[in-house]
């Protein structure tokens, strides 16, 4: 059961950009942080038809496994197909002079067209700006998700973020609807300061700029450790230092940064002691199909604001110029538009 859609908009996000570090499967179809409109749809294809606008999601819901039916699970078990490059059947869409040719993320927006399955589209507001909404594919819905859902903050508490990024913003935009009083922003790139103050950050702070390990900084500044912390770089020794960074007792520290599979974390087993909790979070613990929809709605509803996100936008045959804003560090989100 799939469906063919025509690519409007779809965000360059630092997955991409690892996923061309690490040489993964070529020929690809990459992006997965996109938005468009349905073309056709297959046979037994039941909740959505052609022109219909819509949402694509690298994480699929197909409402039957244990991961969908559990109110508090989110990881579908069709995500795993997604590791074979190819459709469920073992087939590819798409081919290039006869050749197939691979698939990503289960969607693969970096294409004027593209298929999916049923499972990994939600329709959207007719009215949402595709150009604007494509966020909450991914990058958006990951870490505000990531302070709602999978950390639960708190109002009142204090939280630390280390990654200012698209998502690391994002987080921040969470911490602060939930509340938070105080939100500490931590990355390398000072230039990123002020765009996080202006989502939510109350302050921020560069490990660089202290001889002192961050995470001895952070419990200095707070006292007693931050109740809420979020790694989202993806570098094992930022998550040992973002536990550390955590109350002793009733800290938690989320992972949203994307991990190289196989990479082990050095964390002093005596942090665990006391009552701290380290946990993961994928597409901020959201349910995708039936929870962008809403998200969309909120977004309509002037609920938060997509834009401070989007630093740049360009065509897609400007990919390569956006991949080189991505690696000034200098872009937060860079939108292609087909």
């Amino acid at each position: 059961m799939s469906t063919t859609g025509k690519i409007v908009a779809t965000g360059l996000c630092g997955t991409e950009m690892k996923v061309l570090e690490d040489k993964g499967r070529f020929p690809v179809i990459m992006g997965h942080e996109g938005a468009g409109i349905v073309e056709s749809v297959g046979e037994g294809v039941s909740t959505l038809k052609a022109g219909d606008k819509v949402i694509t999601l690298f994480l699929p819901q197909c409402g039957q496994c244990a991961a969908c039916v559990n109110s508090e699970d989110n990881f579908c078990i069709q995500f795993k197909q997604s590791e074979t490059s190819l459709m469920s059947d073992g087939t590819s869409r798409f081919t290039c002079k006869g050749k197939p040719v691979y698939h990503f993320a289960n969607t693969s927006t970096f294409t004027e067209y593209t298929v999916l399955k049923e499972i990994s589209v939600a329709k959207v507001d007719a009215a949402a700006p595709l150009e604007k909404v494509c966020l909450i594919s991914c990058g958006f819905s990951t870490g505000y998700g990531a302070a709602i859902n999978t950390a639960k903050v708190t109002p009142g508490s204090t939280c630390a973020v280390f990654g200012l990024g698209g998502v690391g913003l994002s987080v921040i935009m969470g911490c602060k609807a939930a509340g938070a009083a105080r939100i500490i922003g931590v990355d390398i790139n000072k230039d990123k300061f002020e765009k996080a103050k202006e989502v939510g950050a109350t302050e921020c702070i560069s490990p660089q700029d202290f001889k002192k390990p961050i995470q001895e900084v952070l419990v200095d500044m707070t006292g007693a450790g931050v109740e809420f912390c979020f790694e989202v770089i993806g570098n094992p020794d930022m998550v040992a230092a973002a536990f550390a960074s955590c109350h002793e007792s009733h800290g938690v520290c989320v992972i949203v940064g994307l991990l190289k599979y196989g990479v082990q974390l050095n964390i002093n087993g005596w942090l665990f002691f006391s009552g701290r909790t380290l946990k993961g979070s994928v597409f901020g613990g959201w349910k995708s199909r039936e929870s962008v929809s809403k998200l969309v709605s909120a977004y309509m509803a002037k609920k938060f604001n997509l834009d401070p996100l989007i630093t740049h936008t360009l065509s897609l045959d400007k990919i390569n110029e956006a991949v080189k804003f991505m690696k000034t560090g200098k872009c937060i989100r860079c939108v292609l538009l087909l």
